[in-house]
């Protein structure tokens, strides 16, 4: 059984595997498009990861390929209609990404709250003329309302360490109902939340599901906070949203056309920018290439699971 690993994760999730399972990993960080696709014809199961596309060109590549184990929760990576067409399968790590990324959404809730980002900028250049009794306020999370679009694994474990801060959880998903918690129309979740969080994949339905409109009926005290994708967002209407301060603040780990953000945005001190890290711990990334691992494992016994398509 032949594996292509296509980026250079962490080693510790190989250390016993069957003897007949033989891994190639890429020289480098990564592998490049063009190298895949001379290499996969030759290759079984392709263990692919959420930054690098898997398209039709890699996908046709696969002469021998039965799976696609992608590491991270997100697949949007991947030709999923394409590979379904083809006969492969396209499993990816739901569990050892939920608690990190819950955890990245607290701290930005946190950070844009109590502006950590925007103040250690300014205390580093204005010194001491920073300190006062009644400057540089905050937002408390008690008693607030925290409004979760999309109340799956992440979103759950988010209500969960929100909730013990004190905080009020609605939620919007368009299919499941979750106990314990109260579900609102999107509409009302924007209305009525003090802080939103966007935990919801990126497909065809929730592409800016946040768009202008959406941002003109949140409260003009309120944050947004997005740790899923960033394309659920129409990031040039928050932007400039942001600019002209219609709300509170937004912190953002994902962004529309990553690397690229949009330009604006590097100039607010309304808004935290992070490199997309929600999943970035060393213990999540030797988890999540144990769980890519045993979803092979799986696969290959004949009881596949957290297949997406």
């Amino acid at each position: 059984m032949k594996i292509l690993v296509t980026y250079n994760i962490p080693r510790e999730p190989f250390a016993h595997l069957p003897e007949n399972w033989d891994v190639t990993f890429p020289q480098g960080d990564e592998m490049s498009k063009e190298e895949i696709i001379r290499l996969l014809p030759d290759y079984d199961i392709l263990l692919s990861i959420f930054c690098r596309p898997i398209d039709k060109d890699i996908i046709d590549a696969g002469k021998r390929l039965q799976l696609i184990s992608n590491y991270g929760v997100g697949y949007n990576n991947v030709d999923i209609r394409y590979a379904r067409e083809k006969g492969i399968s396209v499993c990816n790590t739901p569990q050892s990404v939920c608690n990190p990324t819950a955890e990245l959404c607290m701290a930005l809730l946190l950070g844009a709250a109590r502006k950590i980002a925007e103040l250690d900028r300014r205390v580093r250049l204005e010194k001491e003329s920073l300190w006062g009794a009644m400057k540089n306020l905050g937002t408390g999370l008690e008693g607030k309302t925290l409004g979760i679009i999309g109340m799956g694994r992440i979103g759950q474990n988010v209500a969960q360490k929100a909730s013990a801060f004190g905080m009020n959880i609605i939620y919007y998903n368009r299919h499941t109902e979750v106990p314990g918690y109260r579900r609102v129309e999107l509409n009302t979740l924007l209305q009525e939340s003090d802080f939103i969080s966007i935990h919801t994949p990126l497909n065809e339905d929730s592409r800016h599901l946040i768009g202008r409109k959406e941002l003109t009926l949140m409260k003009p005290s309120a944050f947004l906070i997005n740790t899923a994708r960033g394309g659920v967002i129409d990031e040039a209407a928050l932007a400039e949203c942001l600019q002209q301060q219609q709300i509170k603040g937004a912190a953002l780990d994902v962004f529309e056309q990553e690397p690229h953000i949009t330009e604006t945005l590097y100039h607010l001190d309304n808004v935290i920018l992070l490199p997309h890290v929600g999943t970035a711990t060393i213990d999540c990334r030797i988890a999540t290439g144990a769980e890519a691992l045993q979803n092979i494992r799986n696969f290959l016994a004949g009881h596949p699971t957290n297949i997406v398509n």
